[in-house]
């Protein structure tokens, strides 16, 4: 009669007790460690492993399974990619979340020894960035800035807001059912592709709490259109909340389309609310900038205690705020001629043509500007070998090819892009 494998089988706390495997539970947790030996030892159950290998083989997956979300390399093109957490930290973002993981000020003051302000060198950073703001705060998303201002403002009132401005902010959420939410009404005005300042002054009346203006971050509508500007819905008497979205702080440039908060607030704005993890570069949050005495009421409101940010997030902001250059802006202004030098060389050695491409902005920022680039042509089905390799790899697919951007990959990982690709060619 054959011996049944499973007695081979090592027990759990048995594997656990190898000294490695000691080691990264101090490092990693107890929980994720036997979550890997679990299904080590259903390998060798299934016939499929060596009993003796069992805790080498947790070894080697530990090695290449990073506790959260595992990082990739963005060959997409798309600057803020939504779905591979929009902006990248800048490096002295990074260094300043690692030194806030332990005990820091975060509310307290060293000098006194007593309670201080959340956050307070923090928002002096942000006001200094935006010095057209009489105040300003920061919260947890830009969905929960705009939910804070209009419950502050408008909650059990009505809110104003163009028809053609009632937009979908992402993954089914819709501004008029999240407007709905803070217990505010929504009075819509004009049409889907015309609205006057007429329309806006008809519907102002005793229950109005604020006019909203969205800008429509993610499409454009183009032809027989009108709109009415902050600085003429200011005329009307009541708080203008502008939802600028990409968190531009002040005019650029290169984007010359695209609202900034400088800008939005001399035209008139109340109240203006963006994102900090979108064209700003930081880390997820929500930013209200605006008039002083209004800022100071949306920080005194109960929600607000809901919506704060953590310590590491306060951290991240501030170090973007002042630091250099951050990788989103490098990357948006990423040189053709240099991109174009890099591919060449990838593709000699990886046997790929050199392409042009056109990358995007993305993250609803900048909807249809073009960031004209180079990069490299594989054969389509390359693009989810990438995917599952050791170095997750994210390319494009577009006409029936894999394309390897290389604007969103740092020059000094331009190798290890070449060893992920050279490693899923040899299967």
């Amino acid at each position: 009669m054959p011996l049944d494998p499973r007695r081979n089988v090592p027990r759990t706390d048995a594997v656990l007790a190898d000294p490695r495997l000691v080691a990264a539970i101090a490092q990693v947790g107890r929980a994720s460690v036997k979550r890997v030996v679990g299904r080590v030892l259903d390998q060798v159950r299934a016939g499929d492993l060596d009993p003796d290998s069992s805790a080498d083989e947790v070894v080697r997956l530990l090695s290449v399974e990073p506790a959260g979300p595992r990082p990739v390399l963005n060959a997409t093109g798309v600057v803020l990619h939504t779905n591979l957490g929009r902006a990248p930290l800048a490096p002295a973002a990074v260094a300043a979340v690692r030194e806030a993981a332990g005990y820091v000020d975060v509310e307290f003051d060293l000098a006194t020894g007593q309670r201080a302000p959340r956050g307070r060198s923090m928002l002096d950073a942000l006001r200094r960035a935006v010095p057209e703001a009489g105040g300003v705060h920061v919260v947890n998303n830009g969905a929960a800035a705009l939910v804070l201002a209009t419950t502050a403002l408008a909650a059990g009132r009505e809110i104003v807001v163009s028809r053609g401005e009632m937009v979908e902010i992402g993954d089914g959420f819709r501004l008029p059912d999240l407007i709905a939410s803070t217990g505010a009404r929504l009075r819509e005005v004009g049409t889907t592709n015309r609205v006057t300042l007429a329309d806006y002054a008809a519907a102002i009346g005793p229950d109005t709490g604020a006019v909203l203006k969205v800008h429509p971050s993610n499409f454009r509508i183009e032809g027989f259109t009108s709109s009415v500007d902050i600085a003429e819905l200011r005329g009307l008497g009541v708080p203008v909340i502008a939802d600028i979205g990409s968190g531009l702080l002040a005019h650029c440039p290169s984007l010359p389309e695209e609202p900034d908060v400088a800008t939005t607030l001399r035209a008139g704005a109340t109240v203006v609310t963006c994102s900090g993890d979108k064209l700003l570069g930081g880390p997820q949050a929500g930013l209200l900038c605006g008039d002083a005495d209004t800022i100071a009421r949306l920080r005194r409101h109960p929600l607000a205690r809901a919506l704060r940010v953590d310590k590491l997030t306060i951290a991240a902001l501030e170090a973007t705020l002042d630091g250099p250059a951050t990788l989103v802006r490098q990357y948006l202004d990423a040189d053709a001629d240099g991109l174009r030098a890099r591919c060449e060389l990838l593709a000699e050695i990886l046997g790929g043509t050199v392409v042009e491409s056109v990358g995007a902005v993305g993250g609803g920022a900048a909807p249809g500007h073009p960031l004209p680039g180079w990069a490299v042509a594989l054969p389509v089905e390359f693009a989810q070998r990438l995917r599952c390799g050791r170095v997750p790899v994210i390319a494009r697919i577009e006409r029936d090819r894999c394309l390897l951007d290389l604007r969103c990959i740092p020059p000094d990982q331009d190798e290890t892009l070449r060893d992920a690709v050279l490693a899923v060619t040899e299967r």
